[in-house]
């Protein structure tokens, strides 16, 4: 079956999501991006139509469709080289942390540098072709896509988009969009004029004559489909200069104004031990560069209702049968007799797990590890597998009790707490992930019921190849970790918000926005606050067959996943924030089409605790089933409510705040509408004194709509407080007696009419002559 006929199959089965075993793995349905600058391409805009903005989830790949996706050719037999060539970082731009440290990073608002390595692949036409998963450093071969391709909502223009063969050799065709930027139809009234000419990049003369065309039709060729308002433009001249209007691929703020990390930041206080705050290093001896030393100095067992129970643990027993009857005997000894003994095949390594975890012994399937190594790699890499990295990992993994001396706190529901660890204690926690050795993380009956599952048994079962590429990711980072130990920290704070604001009565303004149908939140937003479009039981199904965008966050930095250890299921007003977390891996596509491209170094700068200065939140949106429920007061300002407690920061200038770096938070799957989700995070992170980089993720159409907006409020001073009371208008007026799925009045033409003619009633003609579309992409 061909990409493209296989996406028009997909696109037939619009609306099926793929829920993981319980309602805790919802996976996040995605939508592919079309991504410019060196960027591999796996989705392109193409004359074939399909509306990728749909609520799909792609079913899994045919044998053909495994045979198609080439991976990138080292040109070798995947040395072990990790040297990266002179020059390879000649175009970046050098800026010094706060500690002093370089920062390889652009000035430019492109995607930051990584040094990267190579995958080889056997690219023979096969019935299964050999992927050789290189897990060095090498010379970078390009830039992967975004893992934050997921939320466009239904109905929204956007860049048609077929599935490609994923291929680092050759650039994708995209001349179909303009500038590669997935721009889509737009409409082109006299009132776009009021955005600013700075902020939108026209010039002064294309101003002009925009003007002067006046009401003229106005009709673009491009890829973004077609809206209620385009109309037809008549003569060459005009259709030029509108072809370079519709050309941009970001409007408002330019990216480099807005705050990032470390440069915004105030200098850290010494790093010190407090009673919302535990610290399992010693902050003593914390040292550019050195590892830090584990403490206490000695394994201190806690088995209680407030920590994690870990395998090393004493209490961690295991039945065993006796001439005498039932008996027990330490679990951690059968732990470490079981992974001493090496491992010559997969069989082996399933068989070690399951001497210590007897119970599922007939229910635990190890299909992916064995496909991935009898299948997808080469005779080299397995034996590389199985001499080099199984056994680095061992090591780590037993090495628990030196590591993790102290009691790691659970971060339970409504308790603000913030736990730091090294990278190494994370690697070794990780370890022990792989090889299933937590205690009572098994079965959501345990104590652990409202935990997400940290054992990585799941992760080993099924034919997919989701699973594969997930393993061969995961693999990249524990060749990396036990080859040189990480050096740094990385913090975990768990955030409630007691008390909300009054969003009514806020006097607070719309902060400043950046917005492009282009970049990636982990790329271009690098320094600012990155939103996860979370799960409540935080990484989804990152452990399961969960593959979009929390999920791949997860995997390229999979220090987050350990959060899943110790982070009970966030509650309405809780979030999770990490500090610190390394990017290990590249990648390409998404879901089903997404793979593991190669190995990366981070090259974001470290404060002065040792962090890497990558800070992500974790924030749980609503899932609606219906798409008027999300315009119920109570779930506009719940959502209110969650985004600004991932925003604010206590007893914090607002000066020192980098801006906040998202997209289509809880959109897609979870069946959210674009331009609301939009305008409250606008309205959360104003009141939480933040500028916003809003990542569309290929909708050029909702770029300009909400570049629209905000420039129409901003121009005249509209308050957080009376958009949330329009919000509840918009509500009770229009939604409330909706007879229909979806309102004939936009939100936005709803909030354009009031705001501008507050004394007439509401008349959708008026909208016509807002420069914003009365039926608007995905809304209504």
């Amino acid at each position: 079956m061909s990409d493209l006929s296989k996406m028009d199959e997909l696109m037939d089965s619009q609306r099926s999501v793929t829920d993981e075993d319980n309602s805790q793995h919802v996976i996040h349905d995605v939508s592919k991006t079309d991504l410019s600058d060196g960027k591999q391409e796996t989705g392109t805009c193409a004359s074939e139509k399909c509306d990728t903005t749909k609520d799909c989830v792609p079913t899994e790949n045919t044998q053909d469709d495994v045979e198609s996706q080439n991976l990138m050719d080292c040109g070798s037999a995947c040395g072990l080289d990790e040297s990266v060539p002179e020059g390879s970082r000649s175009n970046q731009a050098q800026t010094h942390s706060s500690n002093g440290q370089k920062s390889n990073r652009p000035n430019s608002p492109g995607p930051h540098p990584v040094e990267s390595t190579c995958l080889t692949a056997n690219t023979a036409n096969t019935p299964n072709p050999k992927l050789t998963i290189c897990l060095t450093l090498g010379p970078g071969k390009g830039v992967s896509e975004s893992s934050d391709v997921e939320m466009l909502s239904p109905d929204s223009p956007v860049c048609d988009t077929k599935l490609t063969n994923n291929s680092a050799d050759k650039d994708h065709d995209s001349s179909v969009c303009g500038e590669e930027s997935g721009i889509g139809k737009a409409q082109v009234m006299e009132s776009d004029l009021s955005v600013k000419d700075s902020d939108s990049g026209y010039s002064e003369k294309e101003s002009v004559q925009l003007a002067a065309m006046g009401t003229q039709d106005v009709e673009v060729a491009e890829c973004s489909g077609s809206s209620d308002m385009s109309q037809e433009l008549t003569g060459s001249q005009s259709a030029g200069i509108l072809e370079n209007v519709m050309d941009k691929a970001w409007l408002g703020t330019p990216i480099d104004e807005l705050n990032r990390m470390p440069q915004c930041a105030p200098p850290l206080t010494h790093l010190k031990v407090a009673s919302n705050h535990t610290i399992t290093v010693r902050t003593d001896r914390l040292r550019e560069g050195e590892l830090p030393v584990p403490h206490p100095n000695k394994f201190r067992d806690a088995w209680d209702d407030v920590s994690v129970k870990m395998p090393c643990s004493e209490k961690n027993l295991f039945p065993i049968e006796t001439e005498d009857g039932g008996g027990v005997q330490s679990r951690w000894e059968l732990i470490q007799t079981s992974l001493h003994r090496g491992f010559k095949s997969c069989l082996d390594v399933r068989d070690a797990i399951l001497r210590y975890n007897t119970v599922h012994a007939k229910k635990w399937d190890f299909t992916a590890l064995n496909l991935l190594c009898t299948e997808y790699l080469e005779d080299l890499e397995v034996q590389e597998l199985f001499k080099t990295i199984l056994p680095a990992m061992v090591d780590l993994a037993l090495s628990a009790p030196r590591l993790c001396t102290m009691p790691i706190p659970l971060l339970k529901s409504q308790v603000n707490h913030s736990l730091t660890l090294s990278q190494e204690q994370i690697a070794c926690l990780l370890a022990n992930s792989f090889f299933c050795t937590f205690p009572r993380r098994n079965s959501r009956k345990s104590e652990y019921g409202n935990y997400p599952e940290i054992n990585f048994y799941r992760l080993f079962e099924g034919s997919s190849t989701r699973k594969i590429e997930k393993l061969k990711t995961l693999l990249c980072y524990f060749r990396r970790v036990s080859k040189t130990k990480p050096k740094g920290l990385v913090t975990f704070t768990r955030q409630t918000l007691p008390n909300p604001p009054n969003w009514e009565s806020s006097q607070t303004q719309l902060t400043r926005l950046h917005i492009t149908c282009k970049g990636t939140i982990e790329d271009d937003g690098y320094g600012m606050l990155q939103v996860d479009f979370a799960n409540r039981f935080v990484g989804g199904g990152v452990t399961g067959h969960g593959l979009v965008q929390e999920e791949i966050r997860f995997l390229i930095n999979p220090e987050l996943i350990i959060s899943r250890l110790f982070t009970e299921a966030l509650e309405a007003n809780e979030c999770l924030i990490i500090t610190g977390t390394e990017q290990y891996s590249k990648y390409s596509g998404y879901a089903e089409s997404y793979e593991w491209k190669e190995s990366c170094k981070d090259e974001t700068p470290r404060d002065d605790w040792q962090r890497i200065c990558t800070e992500i939140v974790a924030i749980d949106a609503l899932k609606f089933r219906h798409f008027l429920e999300q315009f119920l007061p109570e779930k506009m300002t719940r959502e209110l409510n969650k985004a600004y407690c991932g925003f604010f920061r206590k007893n914090t200038n607002t000066k020192h705040l980098s801006a906040v770096a998202t997209g289509n938070w809880g959109c897609g799957a979870f069946g959210g509408d674009t331009r609301l989700k939009a305008l409250i995070q606008l309205m959360a992170a104003a009141e939480a004194g933040r500028d916003v980089a809003y990542f569309t993720f290929g909708d050029a159409q909702l770029m300009r709509d909400v570049h629209k907006i905000h420039t129409f409020l901003t121009e005249r001073l509209v308050t957080v407080g009376r958009l949330y009371t329009l919000l509840n208008q918009y509500s009770s007026v229009v939604c409330k007696n909706c007879r229909t799925p979806r309102p004939d009045v936009s939100l936005y033409s709803y909030i354009h009419d009031k705001i501008s003619s507050p004394a007439t009633a509401d008349a959708p003609d008026s909208a016509k002559d807002s420069g914003l579309s009365l039926v608007t992409s995905d809304s209504h």
